[in-house]
């Protein structure tokens, strides 16, 4: 770890204890998600979350396709890479992946439209355990698990409460 710590601050020119300087601004851009449909993975997040297709990218020559999905693009919010490997149809989830987290008004709202649009909930909306804020829990066509947090629109980068 020293040693990888050390080769990035020579690549970046920063070392973990030095703050970016003020005209340097890190931001998340996407999460990346492999798929084993992408057409099918395309109209759960368009179809069922309600968002857009920001851009597709076919490489045969590298066997794999993507497209970027998301309610807006670069920069106003980060984006979701769902990338298909050509031949690859599933994905062990293994034990490290969580879920990714949207804030919606309304979670049980948002479950029912999910569900009705044919999408699988898998915890209805409710308190978070040992706390207030609402949250309902589903899933995608390939098992990703996707958390509803129930919020105002001026606090949607908040935590759970």
């Amino acid at each position: 770890m020293i040693v990888f710590s050390f080769v990035m601050s020579k690549i970046t020119g920063f070392n973990k204890l030095e703050a970016l300087p003020d005209n340097e601004h890190m931001r998340l851009l996407h999460t990346m998600l492999r798929v084993g449909n992408l057409q099918r993975s395309i109209d759960f997040y368009t179809q069922v979350l309600g968002m857009q297709l920001l851009r597709r990218s076919e490489n045969p020559e590298y066997k794999y396709s993507l497209a970027f999905v998301g309610y807006e693009g670069n920069p106003a919010q980060s984006e979701i890479e769902l990338t298909y490997n050509h031949g690859v149809e599933s994905y062990d989830m293994g034990t490290a992946y969580g879920h990714i987290a949207l804030g919606v008004p309304d979670a049980a709202l948002a479950v029912d439209k999910i569900r009705a649009a044919g999408g699988h909930v898998t915890r209805d909306a409710g308190p978070v355990k040992g706390g207030t804020t609402i949250i309902a829990f589903v899933t995608d066509p390939d098992g990703y698990k996707i958390e509803l947090i129930q919020r105002k629109q001026d606090l949607a980068g908040a935590g759970l409460r």
